[in-house]
Order: C-alpha cells, then sequence, then structure tokens
C-alpha cells in the first residue's frame, strides 16, 4: 500500500451539511466487526438534457474556511469529496443536535485527508490494493491523534479493523439501490448492443453482463460522481450506474433515469451505510457517536459483512449481499458472487431471527455454502 501523506484543511463547524469516514491502518489487524426509502425516480424525458454535475453545499464549503477561535472538542476525519464531506456534516449536524455542548461554534472541526484511493485514478481498484484504499490514510490520522472520529462509507471499510480502533456506529442506512443513468436509454435493457457502460465496480460489471452480455463495460470509470456524470455528458460512456444513497446525500436525483430493483442489481455489501470510528481507548468519542448509532442498520452490515469476511472478498472477486428486515420482522438476507465476465453467477439467501448472534451466522452460513459451489480456483481466477 503506498505511503501515506497527509493533506489535510480544517474547515469551521457552522458551514454545511455533516457527513462520516474513518479505517484501516499499519500492519496488525484486529478481527471486526434498513428499510428502503421511497424514490420518485426521474421520468425518462429529453435524451438531450445534461446532466447536473455541479458542486455541492459541502464542497462550497470547503472554500468557506474561517480561523478556528477555540480548541474543537471533536476533529472529524474525513475524504475530500463532494459525497464524503457531505456524509462527514451530517455525522456533525447529528452530534450537535444531540450533545448541547458540541452546538457551540467552533465546537466540531472537519479535516480533510487524501487517501491512495483519491491519488490514484488512472488504474482499476483492483489493480491498486483493494481493500483500505479509501481508509488506510484516515485510520493512521485517528492512530496518531491528529483527529478524534473517522467518518467512511461503510462499503469501503475493510472486514478487519487496524488495532486500537473501533467502529461502533452505524448511521440510519439510505436506500441501497443503484441508480442507471444515461442521456440515451431509459435502462440497461433499451441500451443497443455495443453500448458503452461505464462503472468501477466489478460487482456491477458482472450483474450487467450476465444479463445483457451484448453491453460494453469499461471497468475503470473512476472519480467522483460530479466527475462520472461529466464523463457520461462528454459522451465517454452511453451510461453508468451509481449508488443511489450518494446521489441523495448529494441532492442529485434529477439526475436518475430509472432505480434498478435489489433483483436485478444486489447492492454491494454495506451499500448506503455509513460508519463512525475512533480510537479503542478514547471512552469520550465512543459515547459521543454511540448516542447515534441506528440498531437495526447496524446488524444488517454485521450480516452482510460476516458473509464478506467468510469468503475472504477483494476487488477482484464481484460479490455482493443485503440484509434488511422483512415483513414479519425477521432478517432476510441474500448474497451472490460471480465471474468478472459475468458467465457465471452464484446466489444464496438465508431468513432468521432479526438479531446479532443469528445474523452473523447466517452471513458466515452464505458465505459458506457459495464457496463450496464455486470450487477451488474460483476467487483467485
Amino acid at each position: 500500500m503506498l505511503c501515506a501523506l497527509f493533506e489535510m484543511k480544517t474547515l469551521c463547524c457552522s458551514s454545511a451539511p455533516s457527513t462520516l469516514n474513518g479505517h484501516v491502518h499499519g500492519s496488525s489487524f484486529s478481527n471486526s466487526a434498513l428499510a428502503l426509502p421511497s424514490l420518485k425516480t426521474s421520468a425518462f424525458s429529453k435524451a438531450s438534457t445534461k446532466l447536473r454535475v455541479g458542486v455541492t453545499k459541502a464542497s462550497v464549503a470547503v472554500e468557506q474556511q474561517t480561523q478556528q477561535t477555540k480548541v474543537a472538542l471533536i476533529r472529524i476525519g474525513t475524504r475530500g469529496s463532494p459525497l464524503a464531506l457531505a456524509q462527514a456534516y451530517e455525522t456533525r449536524d447529528k452530534l450537535m443536535a444531540s450533545h448541547s455542548e458540541l452546538a457551540e461554534e467552533g465546537a466540531i472541526q472537519i479535516v480533510i485527508i487524501k487517501t491512495t484511493g483519491d491519488k490514484i485514478l488512472s488504474q482499476p481498484l483492483a489493480d491498486i490494493g483493494g481493500k483500505g484504499l479509501f481508509t488506510k490514510e484516515i485510520d493512521e490520522a485517528l492512530l496518531n491523534s491528529e483527529v478524534d472520529i473517522a467518518v467512511h462509507s461503510m462499503k469501503d471499510v475493510p472486514t478487519y479493523l487496524p488495532d486500537g480502533t473501533i467502529l461502533p456506529c452505524n448511521l440510519e442506512r439510505e436506500d441501497v439501490r443503484d441508480a442507471f443513468i444515461s442521456l440515451s436509454a431509459t435502462s440497461l435493457a433499451d441500451l443497443p448492443s455495443g453500448s458503452v457502460v461505464g462503472t468501477a465496480s466489478l460487482r456491477r460489471k458482472s450483474q450487467i453482463l450476465h444479463r445483457y452480455p451484448s453491453l460494453n463495460v469499461q471497468e475503470n470509470f473512476r472519480g467522483n460522481v460530479q466527475t462520472r456524470l461529466r464523463k457520461l455528458n462528454e459522451g465517454v460512456v452511453q451510461a453508468t450506474l451509481l449508488a443511489l444513497a450518494g446521489l441523495k446525500r448529494l441532492n442529485m436525483t434529477e439526475n436518475v433515469t430509472s432505480t434498478l430493483s435489489i433483483d436485478d442489481m444486489l447492492p454491494a455489501v454495506a451499500q448506503g451505510a455509513i460508519g463512525i470510528a475512533c480510537r479503542s481507548n478514547d471512552d469520550k468519542m465512543a459515547e459521543y457517536i454511540a448516542s447515534l448509532n441506528h440498531e437495526e442498520t447496524r446488524l444488517a452490515v454485521v450480516c452482510e459483512r460476516a458473509f464478506l469476511t467468510t469468503l475472504d472478498g477483494s476487488c477482484r472477486t464481484p460479490i455482493a449481499g443485503y440484509a434488511c428486515r422483512n415483513e414479519d420482522g425477521n432478517c432476510l438476507f441474500r448474497g451472490l458472487v460471480a465471474s468478472p465476465d459475468g458467465t457465471r453467477v452464484l446466489e444464496t439467501s438465508r431468513v432468521g431471527p432479526y438479531a446479532v448472534e443469528d445474523m452473523i451466522e447466517m452471513g458466515k452460513d452464505a458465505g459458506k455454502e457459495l464457496l463450496s459451489r464455486a470450487g477451488p480456483g474460483f476467487f483467485s481466477s
């Protein structure tokens, strides 16, 4: 993993929305460990209409820095993308609303940290290491006491946390589904043969090619939401898929052409969930962030990550997993592994009590089943 150079900025807490991010570090690791909001998807109308790729309030706030007048009680570590900042501001606002001493001006600072995943955009994630690419430097800052808590997109967090950190909090999960975005088609099925679909996700690539083998999937379609929409506007690709959760947090859902169902595109493990980490010996920070925890989300994420851990998944293996509460109040878990070219897709599901031990066991058992069915060599090919 590339050596970390920290590029940090400090923002006054009076600026914009809120966010989270934090995670991996060092060489020794310790094992760690929903309802879908409805969305009126954008009706596909004028194919020539350009997508909105403007900056968000969170990104504007980066430029509106003021001198801190007091020592912050909490320093939040985060990546600097508009989405990461939106998640950090969401975290900040929830902390301010829950604790009166944090509502004072200057009590919370946001510290931007550039990660390996942000620095290297020319290569597919699988080629530059996969795990920890968007969390390693933030975790190092946390362990070095340069920040007090770290806010992460949970799908970026490796299944093993660095020694000396804990992740006791998940904010309430956003919509886990994927959004289809195109200027020329209403859905994947509507794209002509040979159309280029851009994605940085092998999970999306394999599921697209499994159903639509005539499409051409560009794998290294990387960059933040705004960058990907700009490339789509410029005609680099004919369509792309983005997490609906990110578009909602950025107030950019008007760009959505249609929303893919869970049956058509099983989401990434922990997609739509935000995690907040702190040092394991910092009881005060642990108390602050535990007050924000949404337990139903946390249990779903634990179940999905147990599945991922059992598969020992990496960025080179298309893996999807999703746990939610069904109409009976039980946990419904669905898991999937696939070959990168989509020719082979294996799926399984489990139903059981919505309780932590049961859900961990469900995730592990589903992972063991797919490992057995996949056979030797499937995950190393």
